[in-house]
């Protein structure tokens, strides 16, 4: 049996069928997990969504209470009032429920999800040591799990798309582990080729990249999944040789057409100005670039960034966390292509893109001693059709939209901590009030993956277990390597 075999042996248990026996089995190689979208298939069968308050993220479409929503072959048919039923079609009584896009959840690295919990503030257990040490250890099964168990965390909390920063890419095992876990994956998603590691200046392994790039049809799960770059910046700003490497690089990611993010970020002070000006000065930005963080920008770097038309996106959650300054969103005013990134699960803790806002929300009035200073529909414009633009794919997503893709969520607000609420805009109590567990439905490509709050294709227990399994084999190797 092949090292990727015995992968998908020792995690095909995660994903689960329909009966009891099928959640004990080994997933065949390149199947879909059950209750995902199959590969090379359009959407599941026609569906009605019926009665929801609709946010549809549209600038011309606005709010739509009471109304329907028509998907048919993956994408959205029609929205409307009192839409006529098709013959056989399944009908979603979503009346009290608001429906809209999915999340964008614009930059994650989605592989380290396991290490969660390890981060204890300390030197000996910031962030970067305690990943770079046990990321030496990762087999390709620890990477698949990695990212499969990220992947389904984030539909499971309302999230249909994300752009995984994947730059712990030891070797073209890993790799592919990778790329098989987001397939895998009931998600739509884009894998971002990176390095060995978050600080080695080895270079990314492009014909590998190019490899893929030439069968991405085959690669791609029916279309699911696109292909990005990983791109770094050296270390050392100074080091010619290194720049050497970077601008090759970036020349063949310009060359494949494939888009790009990199870190712009630091707590060393100067270091994230000087990464900017880096990319100005070397005339780097361009539209198919997403800056990431960007905490402390200048206007004049901001300013450089939208005349190139690239993309940005902040992750609070993270910002925060390893101090890399207040995330305050009216810096970014000007910035046209913005979204919003969960950074991680690992770093942030969830993949709560309701938290996520909520924090900027509260930091935004804090900061400026003023409660109206951010709106909540604009939070949850940047948490949807932001992300989708700042991806540059909000022709597909991010709003609901005849003809675009039917991702999306049904919240339901029957809980507790969204008693009283009676009617009018939900902007406001799903910035403030909801949780990932109101998200009672999700759809990615016009195939619910998570219905009445239950996940469909998963056995959460069997992913919850080969998570502590692999880190705990993980932690094992490392403290045998460097006791």
């Amino acid at each position: 049996m092949s090292r990727r075999d015995l992968g998908k042996a020792m995690y095909g248990a995660v994903l689960a069928g329909a009966s009891t026996d099928a959640a004990a089995e080994a997933t065949p190689k390149n199947a879909p997990a059950k209750g995902a979208p199959a590969k090379g298939a359009p959407g599941g069968n026609v569906t009605l969504i019926r009665g929801a308050y609709v946010m549809t993220m549209d600038a011309t479409r606005g709010d739509l209470p009471e109304a329907d929503i028509l998907v048919r072959d993956g994408r959205i048919a029609a929205l409307d009032r009192a839409l006529p039923v098709p013959a056989g079609a399944d009908i979603v009584d979503a009346a009290g429920a608001v429906v809209l896009p999915g999340f964008v959840d614009a930059h994650t690295h989605g592989s380290i999800s396991q290490m969660r919990g390890l981060y204890g503030n300390t030197p000996e257990t910031a962030f970067f040591p305690v990943t770079n040490r046990l990321s030496a250890h990762y087999t390709p099964e620890d990477t698949y799990l990695g990212m499969l168990l990220s992947a389904v965390e984030n539909v499971a909390s309302g999230i249909t798309t994300t752009a995984d920063f994947f730059d712990i890419v030891r070797d073209r095992d890993h790799a592919e582990a990778g790329l098989r876990a987001l397939q895998d994956a009931p998600i739509r998603a884009r894998l971002l080729y990176g390095m060995k590691s978050k600080t080695t200046a080895d270079p990314i392994d492009l014909a590998h990249v190019e490899e893929w790039q030439r069968g991405w049809a085959q690669r791609s799960a029916g279309g699911r999944l696109s292909l990005g770059l990983a791109w770094r910046l050296p270390q050392d700003l100074d080091d010619a040789q290194a720049w050497t490497i970077k601008q090759r690089e970036w020349e063949a990611a310009r060359r494949l057409g494939l888009p790009m993010q990199v870190h712009v970020s630091g707590t060393v002070p100067g270091r994230a100005a000087a990464m900017f000006d880096a990319l100005i000065g070397r005339r780097m930005l361009h539209p198919n670039l997403q800056v990431i963080h960007a905490t402390d920008a200048r206007d004049d770097q901001l300013a450089a960034l939208e005349e190139a038309g690239s993309g940005l996106v902040v992750t609070p959650l993270t910002e925060h966390r390893v101090g890399y300054g207040l995330t305050r969103i009216d810096r970014f005013a000007g910035t046209r292509r913005l979204g919003f990134g969960i950074d991680g699960s690992a770093l942030a803790g969830f993949t709560d893109m309701f938290a996520l806002m909520r924090l900027v929300a509260l930091t935004q009035a804090g900061a400026t001693r003023d409660e109206t200073a951010v709106s909540p529909r604009r939070l949850l414009e940047l948490a949807t059709v932001g992300g989708a633009r700042a991806l540059g794919l909000d022709a597909e997503i991010g709003a609901l939209v005849p003809g675009r893709a039917a991702d999306l969520q049904i919240v339901r607000l029957d809980a507790w901590h969204l008693a009283g609420f009676d009617g009018g805009d939900p902007s406001g109590l799903l910035v403030y009030s909801a949780r990932p567990e109101d998200v009672a439905a999700v759809m990615v490509g016009g195939r619910f993956v998570k219905r009445d709050r239950r996940l469909l294709g998963f056995d959460a227990a069997a992913l919850l277990g080969q998570a502590r399994s692999s880190i705990r084999s993980i932690r094992r190797r490392a403290l045998r390597a460097d006791p």
